[in-house]
């Protein structure tokens, strides 16, 4: 006999326990769900979402709160509820299919399965009753359910046909495709083309930060030398952190504009954004010298340790809405702003009306002052915003998901340990390595988890969390120079290989074990983030590069043929594997070789940051030989210098910083 009742209440993740007073009947994913969907016959509805999600609280409110809609829910269904952020695996497999059945995707996902998991109809937020052009909740659950019993033929032939589409889409073979520069060029001038080049970001509305198509921008201009590229990443970056987008008060990013100037936020915060916004802060400051990207760096650093911190790691993200109203906590009303002579100056530069340029409210912005004024002034409106902070903090705060996520954290440690080196910032650097340890410690087994929070677990985890703990470790190493980092890289690297590793030399996101998915997924896609396939490749090559393993590197090379077979014949989320294969063409490895780690050279490697290449220290002993690459021979060290090896062909040693610097700037 299954229990009725919502057995949400003991879940790792905050997500679900918000769900758990529902009068719903939610049943986590897993075996428990489906072997009770199958013994019952009824019909699985999927229930998708974050703890950050506007829409998903919306609907939450609306429907799964309300007694009559729980009902028609509990006598129909199979009731189950995802957190997204812990079973990115899943959510991949039924935004797919909602993709497959012609419709545009977004959270809340709401999925209607067979007893089998097998997806047939779906949507995504939906009313009570109807309204926005949508239909309403109560009526759709009763004509799905209408539609199961009583048109069984054409559901069956429906689940036949998604479910094909889903496996093509996520579990795609073709034919690999050999390491071409002319494939991440023309995809590079594909993104370019795209780019709004007066306001930045991708042209229309939302925009959003897309990290990866910035990380194509940014190598197209290492390695190219192309200017108008180099120039669309800094006005992209630039624009979005002055616009309304990031929290000019407290720090951070939000996660994407609603409209095309940068101005009006969704407002949550979500870890990965703000990772990737410290890594390209990092390129841009060494690029420009420009002290708006030092300033966001350290004020979301602020932020990290300030609101993101638990136990150690960091928290997965920071609610959009408070007291019920989405934005609340970071808007103003003109007469909240004192008016006194110290603010004159700050309302116009922060964009301040009485009329409010947001639904009669506030944003913060700087889209009319995009560059820095007068350094007195600037420490006048540094003093106004502590002041405004002061007063902020009064307010009742935005709910925050405390799970900590193995890859999040990953791109966040590699985030802070590569601006530690690039700003000589070793508390950043603390801040890290705690949050690694942290993270180390939690594996059984030697695997990690997918998710943290308190003493809960969620395993098995996956792909991405272990190809973003060798990333992170290498980054770590880079700023330290401590070889334990390489040999805990290893060490992710061998269980990716054992749980994730398939019979064809792929990488499928979930773990051998994960006995609940329909679809082992390859993980090809970019998200927010990069892919999981371009992580894996990304980690093997930079631990390839450091440790000279020739069988790594080659295993690397046929992943990224492999991957490009596959992505070419898709129609979007590619620049994570074309920017990640773009690596493979010539990988940079700097070895220098002084007598300490603070070295002049080593100085100016770790102030110019490129995402290329890899940088070891060996300590100098005169007439001692070594082999750079694997293959090249040996060379005798007489004196302190740079070696710049690309690919297998490795420079003429240089012994002054003036020197390295020729040789680490691209050349347009």
């Amino acid at each position: 006999m299954f229990d009725k009742a919502n057995l949400l209440g003991h879940e790792s993740s905050p997500y679900l326990r918000q769900h758990a007073t529902n009068p719903v009947h939610w049943r986590p994913w897993g075996k428990h769900a489906l072997d009770e969907a199958r013994e019952t016959g009824k019909p699985i509805l999927l229930s998708v979402g974050y703890a950050a999600c506007h829409w998903c609280h919306v609907m939450a409110h609306e429907c799964f709160e309300d007694v009559e809609v729980a009902a028609l829910m509990n006598d129909l269904y199979i009731n189950v509820k995802v957190d997204r952020e812990e079973r990115p695996d899943i959510d991949q497999i039924y935004m797919a299919a909602l993709g497959a059945m012609g419709q545009q995707g977004g959270w809340p996902l709401t999925m209607f399965l067979t007893p089998g998991a097998e997806p047939f109809w779906g949507g995504t937020y939906f009313p009570k009753h109807s309204k926005y052009g949508r239909p309403g909740f109560l009526d759709v659950l009763r004509s799905i359910s209408s539609a199961w019993h009583k048109d069984r033929m054409r559901v069956e032939q429906n689940v036949r046909l998604v479910t094909q589409h889903v496996s093509g889409r996520l579990n795609a073979q073709a034919d690999s495709t050999p390491i071409n520069k002319g494939l991440f060029d023309r995809f590079a001038a594909d993104v370019y083309s795209m780019i709004d080049l007066a306001k930045g970001g991708l042209s229309g509305a939302p925009k959003f930060p897309n990290a990866p198509f910035m990380d194509t921008l940014w190598l197209s201009w290492l390695q190219n030398g192309e200017i108008a590229h180099r120039d669309a990443f800094l006005t992209s970056l630039k624009t979005m952190l002055q616009g309304g987008i990031y929290d000019h008060l407290g720090g951070g990013l939000s996660r994407y504009s609603v409209d095309d100037n940068w101005l009006v936020p969704h407002f949550e915060k979500m870890l990965y954004d703000n990772a990737q916004l410290i890594r390209h802060a990092t390129y841009a400051y060494a690029q420009t010298q420009d002290e708006l990207f030092r300033i966001r760096i350290e004020e979301t650093v602020g932020w990290l340790r300030r609101e993101m911190l638990v136990d150690g790691r960091f928290a997965s993200s920071l609610d959009a809405d408070s007291e019920g109203e989405e934005g609340r906590f970071y808007v103003w009303e003109a007469a909240q702003i004192p008016d006194e002579p110290e603010f004159q100056t700050f309302r116009q530069v922060y964009d301040v009306h009485e009329e409010g340029n947001w639904e009669e409210k506030t944003i913060l912005n700087r889209l009319h002052a995009l560059d820095s004024l007068d350094p007195d002034v600037e420490r006048q409106l540094a003093g106004a915003r502590q002041r405004l902070f002061s007063i902020r903090e009064n307010r009742v705060r935005p709910g925050r998901d405390d799970k900590a996520l193995t890859d999040w954290n990953g791109l966040m440690i590699r985030a802070l340990a590569e601006a530690a080196r690039a700003f000589d910032r070793p508390d950043w650097l603390q801040l890290g390595a705690t949050a690694y340890r942290s993270i180390s410690e939690s594996t059984v087994d030697g695997r990690l988890p997918h998710s943290v929070l308190g003493e809960s677990r969620l395993f098995p985890g996956l792909s991405s969390d272990y190809a973003s703990m060798i990333n992170a470790a290498l980054s770590l190493y880079e700023a330290t120079q401590e070889k334990p980092y390489i040999k805990d890289a290893q060490h992710w690297l061998t269980m990716l290989n054992k749980w994730h590793k398939t019979e064809d030399g792929n990488y499928a996101l979930s773990a051998s074990d994960s006995a609940d998915v329909i679809i082992r997924v390859r993980g090809d896609q970019d998200e927010a983030i990069p892919s999981a396939t371009s992580q894996v490749i990304e980690a093997m090559t930079r631990l390839a590069t450091i440790t000279g393993d020739e069988k790594l590197q080659q295993n690397a090379e046929r992943c990224v043929e492999n991957a490009l077979g596959r992505v070419i014949q898709q129609r979007y989320g590619q620049a994570g594997v074309f920017n990640s294969a773009s690596l493979l063409l010539e990988p940079l490895k700097l070895v220098i070789v002084a007598p300490e780690i603070d070295h002049p050279l080593m100085k100016l490697a770790a102030h110019t940051p490129d995402p290329r290449r890899t940088d070891i220290w060996i300590q100098f002993r005169k007439g001692e030989k070594m082999e750079l690459v694997p293959g090249t021979g040996e060379v005798t060290i007489n004196k302190p210098a740079a070696y710049l090896c690309r690919g297998f062909v490795c420079l003429a040693p240089v012994e002054t910083t003036e020197e390295l610097q020729a040789l680490l700037r691209p050349n347009p």
